[in-house]
């Protein structure tokens, strides 16, 4: 396991806060604060070592399979209208990401990146019907000879930075990295109608591992 680099500042500027505010504790010369301190700090300290960790995992990378570009858990499966890029009916599976999962997005499907866009927004509850419209969020569209997929990532009320690497004409390898949301968030794609979905409701998914729909 690793911690992933948007861990760097967060946890840089957390070492200095935690250590002064101990130090200060400490100071008082009363114990049960600065006891109370210690395991705050040390408690706060070692869920954000584990919210920007990055497990060791293989990935098999077989062809015909989209697989999760997350962690988490699916919340939605739907026929809906896909606005921004296709402008038609796709089919919408949703992941939601809670504070404790890994927070990294990896590559569904390899191809061609088509389209990237970032979208400024609000920070409804990531679970909430328009987030995926109305909250902040990043748009990113993968083609190959086969099938073309958008998945999106979604800032929600806690998540208030997306980072994606992804740039137009770059080469996707399915699940290398394309991106990260700090503290919370959603991952929405989007497959074209009659694509067979091999997830279902409240399943808990493996970026890079799970098998989300297959073409």
């Amino acid at each position: 396991m690793k911690l992933h680099k948007e861990g760097n500042t967060t946890l840089t500027i957390e070492i200095l806060a935690f250590s002064l505010l101990n130090y200060l504790a400490y100071s008082s010369e009363n114990e049960y604060v600065a006891y109370f301190t210690t395991a705050i700090t040390a408690f706060l300290f070692i869920m954000t070592l584990n919210f920007f960790r990055i497990p060791n995992r293989k990935f098999e990378r077989k062809k015909g399979i989209v697989y999760a570009p997350c962690d988490g858990k699916v919340v939605v499966i739907e026929e809906t209208e896909e606005t921004e890029y296709y402008k038609d009916r796709r089919i919408q599976v949703s992941i939601f990401m809670s504070p404790l999962n890994v927070h990294n997005q990896v590559y569904p499907i390899s191809g061609n990146v088509k389209y990237t866009k970032y979208h400024p927004g609000k920070f409804l509850v990531a679970w909430h019907p328009k987030a995926s419209t109305d909250n902040e969020r990043s748009t990113v569209v993968v083609e190959n000879d086969k099938i073309s997929v958008l998945f999106r990532q979604i800032a929600g009320a806690v998540a208030r930075r997306i980072m994606t690497y992804s740039k137009e004409n770059d080469t996707a390898n399915v699940a290398d990295e394309f991106g990260f949301i700090k503290f919370g968030s959603r991952v929405d794609l989007f497959f074209p109608i009659g694509t067979k979905i091999n997830t279902q409701l409240e399943e808990k998914v493996t970026g890079g591992q799970s098998v989300i729909a297959s073409y």
